[in-house]
């Protein structure tokens, strides 16, 4: 069987990570999000796959080649207008042939249990499309099943309204008759051509469409900031400890702890597992590193440093004195000495972030700062709760940060004027 993986789009509820980046390649566990869900499929088997790209496609291009250093045999198109997923999937029509196969969304973290379970269902040659049980149906594509065939699919439903709590899980497995319903669909009110719109026109036209449930631990939709943590926990939590890199005399490590190759853990640190340390490291001495921190390679955490629940990004720096909680980290930043992302309210009321101009609640008690690539703060900087760095941005000693900050941006504040006189005067 052969797998389409749709990894076309930009990823704006992202931002700032997106900008430099496409959301499919944001690190989760060490690896790109996209490693994860390929490694998934070649668990179960499934070795030809077809990934459909658009944004910076380089990026997912140079890293993974020809899929043959990951035991996959990965080929590419290119969806010249992002204009939804019913296209991005037509793109595959020439790639299948007249085999049945899979579609999987690419933004998705999906275990091999759960697609185990829809391939093994497939038997019957029937088309099948997983969904999974969610508690605010109100944010995903709302399936309505009846005697576990689905008659109807609802986007994004209002509050109160869904036809049921089974959520669209963005794994199918389509026959090759679906490629005529694809063609020819009106953009939907949200201004995309959605595959959904295609599958409702193949269901009302009396072809058979299986729901296949699927548990909500084998499945996360990785759709807003904060799912890149609890992606993060997830894949850490299967960590079994190992150890390839330097450990100082004085080092404490409690727990599933991987330091990777040349890393270097220095006296006096504390690790708390589940935790990732990347190949050529430096951390410490004197740290204390939290359960769920994924610290990519080539970082330095200086002396007397907390990181907690927090994703750190290939080759930044963070000095001395400074605390990193709940916090996604770009790469190649550079933190002052002192500085601290807030992760908790004042008034321990939810967090909230900012995504394409409206404030959402996280949900969360405790969210601290995603920040873009090459960002650099001076001392003593604190960032409050929930705000967004973008890239290039550079923040001037001292400053708390309350809203977010464009990319590229210098935020500073104007000093007041010191007189200076003789103590004899």
């Amino acid at each position: 069987m052969k797998a389409i993986v749709l990894a076309a789009g930009k990823g704006e509820r992202l931002e700032p990570l997106t900008l430099t980046r496409p959301k499919h390649m944001i690190s989760v566990g060490g690896k790109p999000a996209l490693e994860w869900l390929l490694q998934a499929l070649k668990e179960v088997e499934i070795r030809d796959v077809l990934i459909v790209t658009s944004y910076k496609e380089d990026n997912i291009r140079r890293y993974f080649r020809d899929g043959s250093d990951f035991g996959l045999r990965l080929s590419y198109i290119t969806q010249k207008q992002v204009v939804g997923t019913a296209p991005a999937i037509g793109e595959a029509r020439e790639y299948v042939g007249d085999e049945d196969f899979l579609a999987v969304y690419g933004d998705l973290l999906v275990s091999d249990t759960a697609l185990r379970s829809i391939i093994a269902e497939t038997a019957s040659k029937e088309s099948r499309m997983a969904v999974v049980r969610v508690n605010n149906p109100s944010l995903y594509g709302v399936v309505e099943v009846e005697g576990g065939l689905v008659t109807s699919i609802v986007e994004k439903p209002k509050v109160g309204e869904a036809p049921s709590n089974l959520a669209n899980a963005g794994i199918y497995f389509l026959k090759p008759d679906i490629f005529p319903y694809i063609k020819n669909m009106a953009v939907s009110p949200r201004g995309e051509v959605e595959f959904t719109d295609s599958l409702q026109r193949y269901v009302k036209d009396r072809r058979v469409v299986r729901a296949s449930i699927i548990s909500g631990e084998d499945w996360l939709d990785i759709g807003h900031l904060w799912n890149i943590l609890d992606a993060n926990e997830r894949v850490l939590r299967k960590l079994n400890r190992r150890t390839e890199g330097e450990i100082e005399e004085g080092v404490h490590i409690l727990g599933p702890v991987v330091v990777e190759k040349d890393a270097k853990i220095r006296s006096g640190a504390y690790l708390e597992g589940p935790v990732l340390i990347g190949e050529r490291s430096d951390i410490g001495p004197n740290c204390y590193i939290r359960p769920c921190t994924s610290i990519g390679k080539d970082v330095r955490i200086g002396n007397s440093c907390e990181i907690k629940n927090s994703i750190i990004m290939d080759r930044t720096h963070v000095a001395h004195l400074s605390y990193i909680g709940d916090s996604v980290i770009g790469s190649d930043c550079n933190f002052g000495a002192g500085t601290t992302t807030a992760n908790v309210r004042f008034d321990r009321r939810n967090i909230s972030v900012v995504e394409r101009g409206r404030k959402l609640d996280t949900g969360k008690k405790k969210l601290g700062t995603f920040m873009g690539d090459d960002v650099q703060t001076g001392v003593n900087v604190s960032l409050m709760p929930g705000v967004k760095i973008g890239p290039g941005s550079w923040i001037a000693p001292g400053l708390c940060v309350y809203e977010d900050i464009p990319p590229e941006t210098f935020l500073t504040l104007e000093r007041p004027r010191l007189e200076s006189k003789s103590k004899s005067e």
